[in-house]
């Protein structure tokens, strides 16, 4: 393997101090990147001037605000890269990330997806991940089935992958990072560098996680997708629809408790459809 192209996108919205220590985060990697691309997706804080004139040796693009699946899209599809190291515009890199991760890639060329370990600051404080979010490499389709275990911000996928598997869905207003490692995960085995290389720094207003009541019901429809694909192993398809079953009782349940009472039987109907299957 000669020298790997890694291209670093970058999507932001309204974060402009956010995302200036993303990018610092990268710019000061003891390795540089082939390019470093930010998609802004609508901001009205003068993001674009700030950076423009902060950093104007990155590639800056500015759309209309579509969600942060076009953002991240748009950016992998104007990348000039053979790789896509993605990173949020509320996380950071530490140093030696992209060095270090670069290297685990040349010894491990068989993994077309990789990811580090990740250090956790909520509202500014350091905590520990729960055991359910513990990291996992090879074939992790199973561990990604409860919830998300991949986070944008540690990987580096080969940019063909998407070619192959498709790119985030822009229909999704959360939980697309489950879907497409879903996805992903359900055919390829996924690296994982055992290093905490990256910050995932939460707890903020704006983050779309708190934007929506029964995030489950974005994963019943990721799993669904998954459920469907005609080339999904019998074994895995099992485990998926075993799944989906679980969050629909909990979303009955949950849209009952608040007299939802047509939604949640919505996910009755969903949840006895699977069990017959």
């Amino acid at each position: 393997m000669g020298i790997m192209r890694v291209s670093v996108v970058i999507p932001t919205f309204n974060r402009k101090n956010f995302v200036i220590e993303a990018i610092k985060s990268v710019v000061e990697q003891s390795v540089s990147p082939y390019e470093i691309i930010v998609v802004d997706d609508g901001s009205q804080d003068g993001t674009g001037e700030i950076l423009k004139k902060a950093f104007p040796d990155i590639v800056y693009i500015y759309q209309e605000n579509n969600g942060v699946s076009a953002a991240r899209n748009r950016g992998i599809k104007e990348a000039n890269g053979d790789y896509i190291a993605l990173l949020d515009s509320d996380d950071l890199w530490k140093k030696n990330k992209l060095k270090k991760h670069i290297e685990f890639i040349k010894q491990n060329p068989h993994f077309r997806v990789s990811q580090t370990d990740e250090v956790w600051i909520r509202r500014g404080k350091f905590v520990n991940p729960m055991k359910k979010h513990k990291k996992y490499g090879g074939y992790i389709f199973e561990k990604c089935l409860p919830l998300c275990i991949v986070s944008p911000s540690a990987v580096i996928i080969e940019k063909s992958v998407f070619e192959d598997y498709g790119y985030f869905d822009e229909s999704m207003p959360a939980c697309e990072d489950y879907d497409m490692w879903l996805r992903i995960s359900a055919f390829e085995p996924i690296g994982l560098l055992e290093e905490k290389l990256i910050i995932k720094r939460g707890g903020h207003e704006d983050q779309l996680s708190k934007s929506f009541i029964g995030m489950d019901r974005f994963r019943v429809y990721a799993l669904e997708k998954i459920i469907n694909n005609p080339n999904l192993k019998g074994d895995y398809r099992k485990l998926a629809i075993e799944e989906l079953i679980k969050k629909c009782e909990i979303l009955v349940k949950g849209y009952s408790k608040h007299s939802k009472s047509d939604v949640a039987q919505y996910y009755r109907d969903l949840m006895e459809k699977y069990k017959k299957l």
